[in-house]
C-alpha cells in the first residue's frame, strides 16, 4: 500500500511547504495557550493557580517529545520514501502529524474554557481539523512520509490527546472544579 500511494503522488515540494506552514500555524495557535499559562503563573504568583486546562497539557507534551526521540534516535521503524540532502531519514511516525494531532485535539478540548461563543468554537474546531487533515495528506502527497507513518502519527497523537482528557478530568474531579 505504501509504495502504491507513493508511486501515485511521487514527490511534491509544494505539499511539503504547505504542511510546514500549517504545522507552524498549529504550533502558533497552541503557543497562545502556553503564553496564557505563563501570564497566569506570573500574575497569580503560583503555578498551582494556573488553569488546570493548561497545566494538564504538560504530561502529553512531555510524552510527545519522548515519542519523537524514541522513534527518531532509538527505535527506527522505517525511512522516508525520498532522500533528504542525499540522506535517508527516519520517518515513523510522522512528526508533523504527531504534533498536529496532539495539539489540535488538546486545543479543541480546552477551547470552551476560553471562548464562550459556540459559533466561534465550532468555526475554530473546523479550521483546526481541516488543517490537521491537510497536514496529514500533505506529508503523504509531498513524498516525505509513507501512509503508515501518517497513520502512526495520528494514532500516537490521538492517544496523547486522550491522555490529556483523562488527566484533566481526573484533576477536575479531585478539585471538584
Amino acid at each position: 500500500m505504501n509504495e502504491v500511494v507513493f508511486n501515485f503522488f511521487g514527490e511534491n515540494k509544494y505539499w511539503d511547504l504547505a504542511s510546514d506552514i500549517l504545522i507552524g500555524l498549529v504550533i502558533g495557535v497552541f503557543a497562545s495557550f502556553a503564553v496564557l499559562g505563563l501570564a497566569q503563573w506570573i500574575k497569580r504568583k503560583s503555578l498551582k493557580k494556573v488553569d488546570v486546562e493548561l497545566l494538564t497539557m504538560i504530561p502529553s507534551l512531555i510524552l510527545m517529545a519522548a515519542i519523537y526521540v524514541i522513534f527518531e534516535k532509538v527505535v527506527i521503524l522505517g525511512y522516508r520514501p525520498i532522500l533528504i540532502d542525499g540522506v535517508s531519514e527516519p520517518s515513523f511516525p510522522s512528526t508533523h502529524v504527531l504534533i498536529a494531532t496532539t495539539l489540535v485535539m488538546m486545543i479543541i478540548h480546552a477551547l470552551p474554557k476560553y471562548v464562550s461563543s459556540q459559533k466561534a468554537r465550532y468555526f475554530t474546531d473546523i479550521v483546526l481539523i481541516l488543517m490537521l487533515f491537510t497536514i496529514a495528506f500533505g506529508r503523504v502527497a509531498s513524498g516525505m512520509h509513507w501512509v503508515t507513518d501518517v497513520l502512526g502519527g495520528l494514532v500516537f497523537g490521538i492517544d496523547l490527546a486522550l491522555l490529556y482528557g483523562i488527566i484533566l478530568n481526573w484533576v477536575k474531579e479531585r478539585k471538584n472544579v
